[in-house]
């Protein structure tokens, strides 16, 4: 939107008359409103206001916060004196664009400009829209104003149901019903100030200075402290984005906000945190901080597995997230200390997001081998195992991910305590099979791929398959899949305008999980006591339909579903606290123990998003 110049024009106010605005005694001045529109018949009872695309004048309102900052500069107006209509929010934001507004929060105004609906990511996002005055200009009656009390934010405030039901299709028409529904009760406050109290933090502080707490610390706890989501009925009403309009402290010559709270899952934001609810496309709706609570509190430390018995193989899964030779070595240390000391040397450990040996940079370079050095060499330096490597690399441009990065799965394995079986034949197009060797399975190729050449991978990790053997058991064959499956890029939001949301990658994920599932079914067919283990990110939750395929004809158990429900997560996303990698076992393996170990997602000091896992086996 272009920037535009507002106009303030303040009105001289008597000492009486501030006395008498300062003591609630009066109401902010008004003049004669040219439209006679009051901010709750600008945002109407549904999602889009009624006046859209209208120019209105003489709104009146108290100035609550001022964005000062960034490219979407403006202020929150809100009226002192609401309508009885509980769907009616009160509030509204006037855009300034990149011009900082020349008012201060206390400002008794009147505002005029064009209502507007604004989409944050673009309407073709599917989010929901935040009503706006744009192209404004105002004039200021009174400084000084006492701003409304915040609506408090809490488990009696705040509906058990998520959002109503559109078939699929915009909820944007439907009547609010914010006494039914979180989504409807937070667009009926849409601009308005809100506040909460202790509030625990489910989501840990980003590098975007930014927070996840919930306003329901009842509802669906996990074990260290966040919120479970444990289904696509429930995604957790209470959760709400905290960010900051705070200035910087006087004379701390920081630029931008002051520093923002840090704050791990498990800890809480004491005191009260308040400020005018807001919406964006990073994580739907927020408060945006003018005043901010006190983190207090431990959040759980972080955790240790034990370490493999003698008669045991480990297996662990990590996401390693966009390593690259050009990550900064201090993540390589971190990484091999956590695979050192947190996982005690896993035996085999299934990598994702490995990247190519210039990462990012987009040159048709494709090997790895600088790239897992760099760790194998990190983990060495950290009293580990002299780790070896096997993988394979992909076409340039053809795995997705970081472009230019070629991501891919790799296995680490510990030559003293297993074998890797060296079949020739994998490389990026040629799918592997199962054959029979005297009774047993074997593969035509290790390292080999699954079906590279399906379409379900098309831009997509490929998964890599291995056979090792467990030196104390002279024989034992054992197959590892470790996957990375296609990500959930293109889904609607929790908080979309469509309801409920279209999770449009499912399907590519649930194609993938079938070509698996078949290549298990395929080992199984040829030996029913093969042992399997199937790894990684595979970017959906345990109850979903691609998890439901991978394990159809109870060929493969999740093992995640073993756990008591509060612990089964690995990964934070906007406060839930979920489930996305997984490992899996074939029907022989019957005693697993199996450990998702809290290193990282709940932290906002983190080596990775994701938590790694670990599972020992007897083959």
């Amino acid at each position: 939107m272009p920037s535009r110049r507002p106009l303030r024009s303040p009105v001289a106010v008597t000492a009486v008359t501030c006395a008498a605005l300062a003591t609630g005694l009066l109401g902010a001045p008004q003049p004669a409103a040219a439209s006679g529109v009051r901010i709750h018949d600008i945002q109407g009872t549904t999602r889009i206001s009624p006046l859209a695309g209208e120019r209105v004048t003489g709104v009146p309102g108290i100035v609550t916060a001022i964005r000062a900052s960034g490219s979407a500069r403006g202020f929150w107006v809100q009226d002192p004196h609401p309508d009885d209509d509980p769907a009616t929010s009160e509030a509204i934001f006037v855009f300034t664009g990149k011009e900082t507004p020349d008012v201060a929060v206390g400002d008794s105004v009147t505002v005029a400009g064009k209502v507007t609906e604004y989409y944050p990511g673009g309407k073709d996002a599917g989010l929901q829209s935040v009503t706006e005055l744009t192209g404004a200009d105002w004039d200021v009656l009174a400084s000084g104003v006492p701003l409304p009390a915040p609506v408090k934010l809490n488990a009696a405030s705040i509906p058990a149901r998520y959002a109503p039901s559109a078939g699929g299709g915009s909820i944007e028409s439907l009547p609010l019903r914010p006494r039914s529904y979180t989504l409807d009760r937070f667009e009926s406050l849409e601009g308005m100030r809100v506040s909460v109290t202790d509030a625990p933090v489910v989501g840990p502080t980003n590098t975007h200075r930014e927070l996840w707490v919930t306003a329901q610390p009842g509802h669906h706890r996990t074990a260290r402290g966040g919120t479970l989501y444990s289904s696509y009925g429930d995604p957790n009403p209470g959760r709400i984005k905290v960010t900051s309009l705070i200035p910087p402290a006087a004379g701390s010559g920081t630029a931008g906000q002051q520093p923002f709270p840090v704050a791990d899952v498990g800890q809480r934001l004491t005191g009260t945190t308040t400020g005018p609810l807001d919406y964006d496309n990073y994580g739907g709706y927020t408060i945006q901080a003018t005043q901010l609570g006190t983190v207090t509190g431990r959040g759980p430390a972080p955790e240790t597995t034990r370490k493999q018995r003698a008669d045991e193989l480990a297996v662990a899964t990590y996401n390693v997230e966009n390593l690259s030779p050009k990550t900064p070595q201090a993540k390589f240390d971190r990484l091999a200390s956590a695979l050192v000391r947190r996982l005690a040397a896993p035996d085999v450990v299934a990598l994702e997001e490995v990247q190519d040996d210039d990462g990012p940079t987009d040159d048709g370079v494709v090997t790895a081998g600088v790239t897992l050095r760099k760790l194998t060499d990190a983990v060495k330096a950290a009293g580990g195992p002299a780790y070896e490597w096997r993988q394979i690399d992909p076409v340039d441009g053809q795995d997705g991910g970081q472009p230019g990065g070629n991501i891919r799965v790799a296995f680490l394995f510990n030559p003293e305590r297993v074998a890797f079986t060296d079949i020739a034949g994998g490389d990026a197009t040629t799918p592997v099979r199962v054959l029979a060797d005297h009774g047993k399975a074997t593969l035509s190729a290790s390292p080999g791929r699954i079906a590279p050449g399906d379409p379900a991978w098309r831009d997509s990790r490929k998964p890599l398959v291995g056979q090792f053997s467990f030196r104390n058991r002279p024989g034992s064959r054992v197959f590892v899949v470790a996957d990375h499956f296609n990500s959930k890029g293109g889904d609607q939001g929790l908080d979309s305008r469509f309801q409920p949301p279209a999770r449009t990658s499912e399907n590519r994920r649930t194609a993938q999980a079938r070509l698996v599932n078949t290549f298990v079914k395929s080992l199984l067919a040829t030996d029913p006591k093969a042992d399997v283990v199937v790894a990684g990110d595979l970017n959906d939750y345990q109850f979903s339909p691609a998890l439901k395929t991978l394990t159809q004809g109870g060929v493969l158990t999740d093992l995640v579903n073993r756990l008591p429900l509060p612990e089964r997560y690995g990964y934070v996303y906007n406060g839930n606290s979920q489930v996305l990698d997984h490992m899996l076992t074939s029907r022989h393996l019957t005693r697993p123990d199996y450990d998702i170990v809290h290193i990282n997602a709940e932290y906002a000091d983190q080596a990775s998003d994701h938590d790694p896992q670990v599972l020992r086996i007897r083959p």
